[in-house]
């Protein structure tokens, strides 16, 4: 019988050769992408199910799903804001629009904030909330609904009710409260809602038109 055991002369050889050390990393490496690559598979239905999750659940949030019968995450229509096309969700009774729901991202003491904003067919708003933000938490983190009912204060708002000097928080003048030790976070909140209502009104004629069947699913 054959001995193929190996030569200790060759592996001694192999582990004080300069070269050894690239080969392990190499191995290592090939290791660990095998197991992300794997890990990744084995993930990426559960994360897309996850995802659908909470899209749903935000828009019902914002778009009660009492006020339509369609599926909105696969009624999409899209609209222009400066740069950037911005997907709408659309929620409907048969043809007709009923309800639309965007997001929109403002700035504020932290950097972007998210802005999730559910209208109805008039232009009114049906429901606003945060999508993500990285404001200050204890203060600028009142605008989550976890932290505070201020972001449900947009529903039954719209462009002309409070006029257009109301749309802004009470230090400038407007209608809308301040945090405490925090006015940026809410005036950028603020400013982002009044800018999607003025997109929807300056889209309003494209997003309310008929589904057509198509569009319905």
């Amino acid at each position: 019988m054959t001995d193929t055991a190996p030569d200790p002369s060759r592996l001694s050889a192999l582990k004080t050769s300069p070269l050894a050390p690239g080969l392990l990393l190499a191995l290592f490496s090939l290791g660990t992408a095998l197991i992300l690559a794997l890990s990744d598979d084995l993930t990426r239905d559960a994360i897309a199910t996850r995802a659908t999750e909470d899209l749903y659940a935000s828009l019902a949030q914002v778009m009660p799903p009492a006020s339509y019968d369609n599926d909105p995450t696969t009624s999409l229509r899209q609209m222009l804001d400066g740069e950037e096309m911005i997907p709408v969700y659309v929620g409907a009774e048969g043809a007709d629009v009923s309800a639309l729901a965007f997001a929109l991202t403002g700035y504020g003491y932290g950097g972007a904030i998210r802005v999730l904003i559910g209208l109805d067919a008039q232009g009114t708003l049906l429901g606003v909330r945060v999508l993500a933000h990285a404001e200050t938490p204890g203060l600028g983190d009142k605008i989550e609904t976890a932290k505070s009912d201020w972001v449900k204060g947009f529903a039954g708002k719209s462009l002309q009710s409070p006029a257009p000097d109301g749309w802004k928080v009470r230090k400038d003048g407007g209608q809308f409260d301040q945090f405490s030790g925090a006015t940026i976070t809410p005036r950028a909140v603020v400013a982002t809602v009044h800018r999607g209502l003025t997109l929807f009104k300056a889209n309003r004629a494209a997003l309310l038109a008929p589904l057509d069947a198509e569009e319905r699913g």
